[in-house]
């Protein structure tokens, strides 16, 4: 993981240092618009901070840099207010909400390919019971029938089975 501070503020690298050694991170500066830039060409990062005074000094420069950040969080932090305490709670505290969010969303992904998975097998079983009550044919594809409707079964066991049930809290 790294970080990136962008400020020109003098004591920006000892503040960084700070960082670095407390969230055991590498740490960058960049001390304008042009060097943070060419930082994101070089690398990602996990976060970048932006100086307040620079953005408000700045507005063009800070939305190049937020642009070409890619997946690194953003925080906007006032450097005159805040020291290496305060930085380190505040990049810790969105390195949880980030962690919190993608746990939300391999969550919410796992549940809606479950939901597809189910209606396909559902669909699965539904049609091949119906072609095989639909009467006359040739044994070799109610073969095949049997063998489709009972796979589809065994899947929609598989889905509701013991496992299922073991990630479900108990009351």
């Amino acid at each position: 993981m790294s970080i990136l501070i962008v400020t020109g503020i003098e004591g920006a690298r000892n503040c960084a240092a700070v960082v670095a050694e407390r969230l055991g991170v590498v740490v960058e500066v960049a001390e304008g618009r042009k060097t943070a830039l060419a930082a994101l060409r070089k690398q990602e990062y996990s976060v970048i901070i932006l100086e307040e005074t620079l953005v408000l000094c700045d507005p063009a420069g800070a939305e190049a840099i937020w642009e070409h950040a890619g997946l690194a969080i953003p925080l906007q932090i006032n450097f005159a207010l805040s020291g290496a305490s305060r930085l380190i709670r505040e990049i810790r505290a969105a390195l949880h909400r980030r962690e919190r969010e993608q746990a939300l969303a391999r969550k919410a992904a796992a549940g809606a390919i479950e939901a597809e998975v189910r209606t396909t097998i559902a669909g699965l079983l539904l049609h091949s019971e119906l072609a095989l009550s639909a009467g006359e044919m040739p044994s070799g594809i109610a073969d095949k029938l049997r063998l489709v409707a009972d796979l589809a079964n065994s899947l929609r066991q598989q889905l509701s089975g013991p496992a299922r049930g073991a990630r479900q809290p108990s009351a």
